[in-house]
């Protein structure tokens, strides 16, 4: 609905109509024909119709404006390993990074070691990952003469060339993601630390490393994947403006560039591909909760 209300018009960019020549080809028979083709001549209601049917039997068409006459499903096939690459390194810096901080700064409670993890943390959250890749961009330019990769490379053709294209993305997009991760395993592993159940662990003479990794983060995890699962909506919506400030060649790439050029098919198929992402990831963690925690699953 939104792309069919916004301003601009797919038939005047498919014949290279100009704004201000629109009220002229309006007006001329090329422009109805294509209008007719695309459908878009009929009730909102039947174009909605059209495309859930589209959806259901996973044939969203052909691009028509991005590379005009190549399907959608191909176009997306080429640029997926790109945006899921994105997604997983980040994932994994974040994993790494924020969980042996959030632990220390709980083990360690209103230390210096957990004001400064704290202060970081306040401090990434306050700055957009957007804002944080254009200083990348701007420092590693200004002050080292260094610049990106121009052509992106897979890891197994090139680790090289693939990891300096990538590396900068993901700190910028790994940034926030981080401190909020790192701010929930605190909470919870303060929470946990508070039981019972691991009082009885100290007092039964269990080194603190086996009370922290095998009793207490564990149940601390609940609410650490639940985040995770929430903050992959994140991930996804920063990646199309990580790939668009760094010239991945990703599908959130592909879809700021179908966006303005009114390519429908193109936006709406990589739109309903990120929701269903997002859903199976919610699905997943849900089924990491009887994993993580056996009550779960005798309730």
């Amino acid at each position: 609905m939104i792309l069919r209300v916004a301003p601009g018009d797919v038939a005047l960019v498919m014949i290279g109509g100009a704004e201000s020549d629109e009220f002229v080809v309006m007006e001329t028979e090329e422009y109805e024909k294509i209008r007719a083709m695309l459908g878009l001549d009929d009730p909102l209601p039947v174009q909605y119709l059209k495309w859930l049917r589209d959806v259901v039997t996973l044939n969203p068409g052909e691009s028509i404006t991005v590379t005009s006459g190549i399907a959608v499903i191909q176009l997306v096939k080429e640029r997926l390993p790109v945006t899921l690459q994105l997604a997983a390194y980040t994932l994994l810096v974040a994993f790494v990074i924020s969980i042996p901080l959030g632990i220390i700064s709980a083990v360690r409670q209103d230390t210096w070691v957990d004001y400064s993890i704290r202060s970081v943390t306040i401090f990434g959250l306050a700055m957009p990952n957007f804002w944080v890749a254009s200083l990348f961009i701007l420092f590693l330019v200004a002050w080292f003469n260094w610049s990106p990769p121009i052509f992106y490379t897979h890891l197994w053709e090139s680790p090289g060339n693939h990891l300096a294209m990538l590396v900068w993305p993901v700190l910028a997009l790994s940034w926030s993601f981080s401190c909020i991760l790192t701010r929930m395993t605190r909470s919870a592993m303060l929470e946990v630390l508070r039981q019972d159940y691991m009082r009885t662990a100290q007092a039964k003479g269990l080194t603190e490393r086996v009370r922290l990794f095998r009793h207490g983060l564990r149940n601390a995890m609940l609410p650490v994947l639940t985040l995770m699962g929430l903050q992959l909506s994140g991930v996804l919506a920063g990646s199309v403006v990580m790939e668009t400030i760094f010239g991945l060649p990703g599908v959130g790439s592909l879809a700021i560039h179908a966006i303005q050029l009114r390519d429908f098919a193109v936006v709406q198929f990589v739109i309903t591909l990120f929701v269903v992402k997002v859903l199976v990831v919610n699905l997943v963690v849900d089924m990491m909760y009887g994993w993580m925690d056996p009550r779960i699953r005798y309730a």
